[in-house]
């Protein structure tokens, strides 16, 4: 018999280790484990997607992912201890997680989803000839770089590596531009917060016309204060951003003496009675524009534009540096670093909406609850997670959970009664209690807490909506698009059902067609306000979507999981779901 075929091919492989992890279990197994996920979901994970790289095998301390290009490979490893170091800097030194990486091209053996052969032990070999927080790479990585891509190497010369029969020339990548290992250290940078942290540069005049001075700085000032109502935000003060007035600035040196990862700039130019206002988001560390808008206005009442692009810039603003940098997207009001991990885990696994990442989610608030029972923002997500599950029907026992949720969010409220998110939470949970004096109060509260953030005015149209105000409701819903351009698709489905409402139904139908992935309760929507307007063909193919996705769909059942205050939209979205040919 002939011997099997083998595949092989050539690949960039990557070998990564954790430094100290026996000792840092031993000191705290769970924070250490908590520490670990947290990082795989942020940053591990996010940055070889980035880079189409392919996670191969995880160890409790190290991993092995295979990369089609040695660019992607590298930066990927360069991008990864990058951020590392930064969530580093405030530690302890023993308390730090650190990764020694190494990186070959070579020859390796695929079998089903693993990788072996000469390729494979070369770079895990490499990783061991790293330094804590280090990259090293072998020649043939480092030839395929050469100058090209901007990242620089030290040659360690050749070296013995162990079971290697042959000597392995060794290249030490300079990370962020660093020194070789003879060169005086670097002055350290300002440190760089935990939260995703920004600096809003003055605003340049151009008109010419230094009686508009006061405009352009004022806008500045109400940028930097709206921005700060962002609690997941470390905005730097007027004073210390204000020192940059009038004078030429490199971004990313700004970003280093500030300590900060994003920075705002922007000019204002009136020309008779129009002004306009551009603006660009940066993101310091690779010097690239994430986001760059322009505003023209008539200058008809110079403070309503100054408010009007204030609340846009803010909104967008908060939005495209989630968008961007999600892994860098952390709230940190606990001193508990094991507790504070746990909740950035919980959060990510939350947003995935699915049964198990909810359950696990669970688990990780949890955890952050017993080892820091005053972590306000853990019951916050805690209630927020058990509502998923209670929404979605992944309960075990609704009644038991709606009680939680509540316990839950009054323990949050006690502990920060200032937080817009958890005053957000509250008052969709009173919703789903028909409590809507409360719901309001609660809604008005976020609002005025946070009156930039695209959630909370989006739940304030949805809010209206469910009162029996839709055409209010859909004027809060179109701003939060404004707001923030790069919204969750889910905020179509709240403008469609205030169409509906609103006796609005071809916009209703447009708003849900809007959605990537429309579930049946979408469908449902769009055969109701078909069948309004006298269309039965195009509701029967709507109600036959639905049956097929949810056999058991039946119009009782469906209108319990409604809130409508008034009888009136009760009876008319019922009225809308029997004319499309539903059972009741």
């Amino acid at each position: 018999m002939s011997a099997p075929d083998v595949q092989r091919k050539l690949a960039a492989v990557l070998a990564a280790d954790m430094v100290g992890y026996s000792r840092l279990m031993e000191a705290n197994e769970a924070g250490t484990l908590a520490r670990l996920k947290a990082h795989r979901i942020e940053m591990i994970e996010p940055a070889i997607a980035k880079c189409k790289g392919r996670l191969i095998k995880t160890t409790g301390d190290g991993m092995l992912v295979e990369f089609p290009s040695v660019v992607e490979a590298v930066r990927c490893a360069v991008d990864f201890q990058g951020r590392m170091a930064r969530r580093n800097a405030d530690l302890p030194a023993d308390q730090r997680i650190e990764y020694r990486i190494g990186i070959n091209l070579g020859d390796i053996i695929v079998e089903e989803d693993d990788i072996f052969g000469d390729g494979v032990n070369i770079a895990a070999r490499l990783q061991e000839q790293s330094a804590p927080g280090g990259i090293c790479v072998s020649q043939g990585v480092h030839d395929q770089i050469g100058d090209r891509y901007g990242i620089a190497f030290e040659d360690l010369g050749e070296r013995s590596l162990k079971n290697i029969v042959r000597p392995v020339r060794v290249y030490r990548v300079l990370i962020d531009g660093a020194a070789p290992a003879a060169a005086a250290p670097r002055a350290a940078a300002a440190p760089v917060s935990d939260k995703p942290s920004i600096a809003v540069l003055p605003f340049v005049n151009m008109s010419g016309d230094r009686e508009q001075e006061f405009f352009v700085d004022g806008m500045t000032e109400d940028i930097i204060t709206e921005l700060s109502r962002f609690r997941d935000l470390f905005v730097i003060s007027r004073n210390s951003a204000f020192v940059y007035k009038g004078k030429a600035v490199n971004i990313q040196k700004v970003a280093g003496e500030l300590g900060v990862q994003y920075v705002v700039e922007g000019s204002v130019r009136k020309a008779g009675n129009r002004v306009r206002v551009t603006v660009q988001l940066i993101d310091a560390e690779t010097d690239r524009h994430i986001w760059a808008e322009r505003y023209d206005r008539e200058l008809e009442d110079i403070f309503a534009i100054q408010d009007e692009v204030t609340a846009a810039i803010v909104a967008t603003v908060s939005g495209r540096i989630a968008a961007a940098a999600q892994d860098r997207v952390q709230r940190k009001t606990t001193n508990n670093m094991a507790a504070y991990e746990f909740v950035l885990a919980g959060k990510v696994l939350h947003h995935r909406s699915t049964r198990e990442d909810n359950a696990e989610a669970l688990q990780m608030l949890d955890r952050a609850i017993a080892l820091d029972p005053k972590f306000a923002h853990a019951h916050a997500w805690k209630a927020c997670t058990l509502g998923q599950g209670f929404v979605y029907g992944w309960s075990d026992d609704p009644n038991t959970t709606f009680k939680q949720i509540g316990d839950e969010l009054q323990t949050a409220l006690g502990l920060d009664d200032n937080d817009s998110d958890v005053h957000r939470i509250q008052a969709a949970v009173c919703l789903l209690r028909h409590d809507y004096d409360k719901a309001m109060y609660h809604q008005e509260r976020a609002l005025n807490l946070n009156p930039n953030n695209d959630l909370i005015v989006v739940q304030q149209g949805e809010m209206l909506t469910w009162l029996g105000r839709p055409d209010e409701g859909i004027d809060w819903i179109l701003k939060a698009m404004r707001l923030n351009p790069y919204h969750p698709e889910r905020f179509w489905n709240h403008l469609g059902r205030a169409y509906y409402v609103a006796r609005r139904y071809p916009e209703a139908i447009e708003a849900f067609r809007r959605i990537g992935k429309p579930d049946h309760t979408h469908f449902a929507f769009m055969a109701a306000a078909a069948a309004q307007m006298g269309d039965a063909a195009t509701a029967a193919g709507y109600a036959r979507e639905v049956l097929a996705r949810q056999p058991a769909f039946s119009i009782g059942t469906y209108v319990k999981t409604l809130h409508y205050k008034n009888e009136a939209d009760l009876a008319h979205h019922r009225e809308g779901l029997s004319k499309a040919g539903f059972p009741d």
